[in-house]
């Protein structure tokens, strides 16, 4: 089961329990509808509540992000697994957007709350 939410730029995508076809559908149907495919947002996967991935929702989601993964700005990963943190960093080979992984959502809130402008002055 999936939740998406939507807020300042980001989509949310929480994953509850385990990851399935019918979930990655889901979301790229989401995203299709709403004409998310720009290049101005960013991305959260909160994949701290997953237990697992079906085989075909993992060759669902390699397939999304070799078409679509360098249509946003950036792209924060959120995981306790070792595991997934691997296979996010074996994505960034894909993935055209700035790949991250946290260990909590706080702190890729933060990340994708900072400016990354060229003209920025902190």
């Amino acid at each position: 089961m999936i939740a998406i939410e939507e807020r300042d730029g980001r989509i949310v995508l929480s994953v509850l329990g385990e990851f399935t076809l019918d979930d990655c559908r889901e979301f790229e149907d989401y995203l299709i509808e709403r004409e998310l495919f720009d290049g101005r947002h960013d991305l959260i996967f909160d994949l701290t509540q997953m237990v697992g991935m079906t085989i075909d929702a993992a060759i669902e989601e390699f397939k999304f992000t070799k078409f679509h993964g360098g249509e946003f700005r950036r792209v924060a990963v959120v995981t306790d697994s070792q595991w997934l943190a691997w296979a996010a960093w074996l994505e960034r080979l894909l993935v055209g957007a700035e790949l991250r992984v946290f260990s909590s959502l706080e702190e890729a809130e933060a990340w994708l709350g900072e400016d990354t402008s060229p003209c920025s002055t902190n």
